[in-house]
This record gives structure tokens, sequence and C-alpha cells, in this order.
């Protein structure tokens, strides 16, 4: 667990017991109104999540509403496990990325093909969590510039791209960027979304733009954790590298 500002941290998701660093950093913050949780970590994940919930001094009980970044499973894995052991979470996401959430649509990159691929064991945990979507009820739709009264105010961006409904959240009071995948930290350097899994990178690199200009401290990527070295600066220069 990092602590990335004022009652914000990561929870650090291991894709495997003996991995050095962490595959998945959802974002855990808390105030008056509760604690909000940004994505949930990826298929089997989530003893690790309540553990870091648990270590940072709450429950599951204290999480009043997960923030979805987007649609992809290492984001959603562990919404319906969270429902089961509290009903009362509220899911938010973007209205574009709501029916694959849902359920009414299949995830884009999670093909039948992809699936079959797989060894039988991660196919069945995963086809589950396609299968239980159903049952997970959108309680605030998401749009660009909303305004969250949580956490000193926070920024709603929509960033698609990535997936059509991608979003980053902005804290200006901490001026800090939670990145989601619209940015990534490879070999300790500021990229943007991995191309192999941005099905629309120009519209990635386009939507990089809203970001350019934000008062920044920091940049904390879904993968790759908290970049502080000028970050405004970086940003720019990827979008150029891409023009």
């Amino acid at each position: 667990m990092m602590q990335i500002g004022h009652q914000i941290v990561s929870i650090e998701l291991f894709a495997q017991p003996t991995a050095e660093q962490p595959a998945y950093q959802p974002v855990l913050l808390w105030d008056e109104t509760g604690a909000t949780l940004v994505d949930t970590g990826n298929v089997g994940q989530f003893d690790q999540v309540q553990k870091a919930i648990s270590e940072a001094g709450l429950t599951l009980n204290d999480i009043k509403r997960v923030i979805l970044t987007h649609q992809d499973i290492d984001h959603i894995g562990n919404v319906s496990r969270l429902l089961e052991a509290n009903p009362d979470i509220e899911i938010w996401a973007h209205e574009d990325d709501i029916p694959v959430i849902t359920g009414q649509e299949p995830l884009i990159k999670v093909t039948p093909e992809r699936l079959a691929q797989m060894p039988e064991a991660a196919r069945e945990a995963i086809q589950n969590v396609l299968d239980e979507r159903s049952s997970i009820s959108i309680s605030r739709v998401l749009h660009d510039g909303d305004h969250l009264e949580l956490h000193g105010g926070i920024q709603v961006i929509h960033t698609p791209g990535h997936t059509p409904g991608h979003i980053c959240l902005y804290l200006p009071k901490e001026k800090l960027l939670l990145a989601a995948d619209e940015l990534t930290i490879r070999e300790g350097e500021l990229q943007g979304p991995i191309p192999g899994f941005t099905p629309n990178m120009a519209q990635a690199i386009e939507s990089m733009g809203k970001l350019a200009d934000l008062p920044l401290d920091g940049v904390f990527c879904y993968h790759g954790g908290l970049y502080d070295k000028s970050p405004n600066e970086r940003i720019r220069e990827i979008i150029q590298s891409h023009r």
C-alpha cells in the first residue's frame, strides 16, 4: 500500500505471490462521506483487496461507492464480490461503458476466441465474472466534466480510446490525476496506454490533450503507480511523439 495523498492510498495487487511489483493498483480514498474505491482489481484478487482495505484501517462496510474507470476485466474483476460482502455499495461509471459493465454488451477485449485460448481454471473464473455482470446496478451515471462532491471535489474527465467510456479523475486539492489506463509507467517513464490493449490509440492520444494543462504534482497510473517528475511536460511529450 502506498500513500499518494491525504487519506488516499493505492492498493497494490500482485498477479503472482512471488511477484516483486504490483500488476494493478486501485485507489482507496475516504472522507466524511465514507470511503471510495476506484476500480477493483482483477479476477481472483478479492482477498488482496479486502486485506488492503483492512490495512488502511477500514472495513468493507466503510466502502460507500466504487468508481469504475472503465470496463476492462482487471478493473471490474471484483465488483460482484464486493457487492456480496456489502450490498449497499454504489457503483458509478461513465455512460459509454455501462452497457458492458452491466452485462448488456460483451467486453470489447475479452472475446470468445481469447477466452478459448486461456487455461481452463482462468477461463472459468473469468466466465463467472462475465456472467455475474447482470447483477450489477449502476447508482450514478458519470459524464465528462462532472464534479463529484468527494474528497474536496473530484473532476471526471472522459478520455475515450482505451475503451469508449474510459475516465480519469482529477483531484485539484491534491493536484493529483488518477489516470487509470490512459497513462502507464513502463521502465520508470510515463507512457501512454498500452497499444495492444487500446483499440483506438489515436482517440486515446487526442483524449490526453485534456490532461496536459491540468495543474499537476503527480499522476497515478493503474499500471505503474505514481509519476511526479514534471508530469505536464511528459504528457505533452507523449502527445507530440504521436503526431
